[in-house]
C-alpha cells in the first residue's frame, strides 16, 4: 500500500507523469482499468505563473479524476512560491517536484535531473513546496547524474530533511536516459536510507516486473510509465497478479478494438475532431505494437483527420494478425519521458 502523508492508496501501483501523454483522456482510460492514482503531465512552474493557455490545458481534470497528483519542474525558488499559490485552488492530492527529467532542454536550464547535482537547491525548492501547502509533497529523482555520480541516497536524505512525505526514484542515471538496465540496488539504498515511503520506477512493463522491483528493492509501490502505453490493462492485470500470483489472459481483439475506439473518442471530445485525431496517432502505434500486418493501418492514420475515418481504421484491426504482448515502448522519444 502506498502512503502520501495521510492519503493511503489501496493499490501499490500508480500512473507516472508523462509529458505529452498523461492528459485527461489518457488518465481516465487507465482509471477504467484499475489505476487508482495518476499524475498530470509535468508542468513548468514558470509557465504556470504566466497562466499560458497551453499550460492551463494541462491542468484540465474532472471529479472522477481523483486522487490526482501534479508534478512541477523548475529551479527558481520565487517562481515555485508563486506556482504553489496558484495551485492552491486546484483539487490535487499530491504535489511533486521533478528532479528526474533527463531531456537536455530541461536539464540545460538547471531543472529536472540537473537538480541531482545540487542537493541543497533541491532541498530548498522542496521546503518551499512543503511550507506552502498542507498536502503531501513528493519528489521524483534518478539514481544520479551519471555512473560516476550516483548520489540518490544523499539526494534522498536532503529531500527527507525538507519534510516531504514520499520519494519516487527512477533507477537510471540522467546519462542513461531510458537505455540500459534499471539499477535495483540504487532504489534499495534509498529505501534503506530514509524513513519515508519510497516508490520505484523504471521498466515496469508487466506484472512480473512490478513484483520483481518490489521484492528486490523493498519499495512500497511502483510508478508505471511506459508500461501503460497502449496497455491500460496493465493496472488490472498487475492488481490480480499481486493478489493471487496469477496473471489474467491478455484482452481479446474485441476488447482491444473497443478500448482503442473509446480512447480515440475521448481525445476528440477533449481536443476537437482534427486535433484529437492527430494526437491519437501515436497512441494507435502503441496499441498495435506487437501486431503483425498493421503497417498499412498505421500509415492510414497519418492521413485521417476525422472520427469516422479513425473508427474505420481501428475496425480493420480485426483483420490483423495479433500477437498482443506486454509493451516495451522502447520507441518513445525521450522528450516525452519526464
Amino acid at each position: 500500500m502506498i502512503k502520501f502523508g495521510s492519503l493511503e492508496l489501496s493499490s501499490p501501483i500508480l500512473l507516472a507523469p508523462l509529458a505529452g501523454i498523461t492528459d485527461l483522456p489518457f488518465r481516465m482510460l487507465n482509471r477504467r482499468f484499475g489505476c487508482e492514482f495518476a499524475f498530470l503531465e509535468m508542468v513548468s512552474a514558470k509557465s504556470l505563473t504566466y497562466q499560458s493557455r497551453n499550460t492551463l490545458k494541462l491542468l484540465a481534470s474532472c471529479p472522477e479524476d481523483r486522487p490526482l497528483g501534479i508534478q512541477l519542474v523548475g529551479s527558481e525558488p520565487d517562481v515555485f512560491k508563486r506556482a504553489m499559490d496558484i495551485l492552491q485552488a486546484g483539487e490535487y492530492s499530491v504535489f511533486d517536484l521533478n528532479a528526474a527529467c533527463p531531456v537536455p532542454k530541461v536539464t540545460g536550464k538547471g531543472e529536472g535531473a540537473s537538480l541531482m547535482n545540487h542537493p541543497a537547491r533541491l532541498r530548498e525548492l522542496l521546503k518551499i513546496m512543503v511550507q506552502n501547502t498542507t498536502l503531501p509533497v513528493t519528489v521524483k529523482i534518478r539514481s544520479g547524474w551519471d555512473e560516476g555520480s550516483q548520489n540518490a541516497r544523499d539526494v534522498a536524505l536532503h529531500a527527507e530533511d525538507a519534510g516531504i512525505h514520499t520519494i519516487i526514484i527512477h533507477g537510471r542515471t540522467r546519462k542513461q536516459g531510458y537505455s540500459g538496465g534499471v539499477d535495483y540496488r540504487a532504489i534499495q539504498e534509498v529505501c534503506e536510507a530514509v524513513s519515508i515511503p519510497v516508490i520505484g520506477s523504471g521498466d515496469a512493463f508487466s506484472p512480473e516486473l512490478v513484483r520483481k522491483m518490489m521484492d528486490e528493492t523493498g519499495c512500497c509501490g511502483v510508478a508505471i510509465a511506459r508500461g501503460s502505453l497502449g496497455n491500460p490493462w496493465i493496472f488490472r492485470e498487475t492488481a490480480a497478479y499481486l493478489k493471487n500470483g496469477k496473471k489474467p489472459e491478455r484482452p481479446g481483439m474485441e476488447e482491444i478494438i473497443s478500448t482503442v475506439k473509446s480512447h480515440l473518442d475521448a481525445c476528440i471530445d477533449f481536443y476537437g475532431e482534427e486535433q484529437g485525431s492527430m494526437i491519437f496517432r501515436k497512441f494507435f502505434v502503441w496499441y498495435t505494437k506487437g501486431f503483425r500486418g498493421v503497417k498499412r493501418l498505421r500509415e492510414k492514420t497519418f492521413h485521417a483527420s476525422s472520427r469516422i475515418e479513425m473508427h474505420n481504421i481501428i475496425s480493420e484491426l480485426s483483420l490483423a494478425e495479433a500477437d498482443h504482448r506486454y509493451q516495451s515502448a522502447d520507441n518513445v522519444p525521450e522528450s516525452e519521458m519526464p
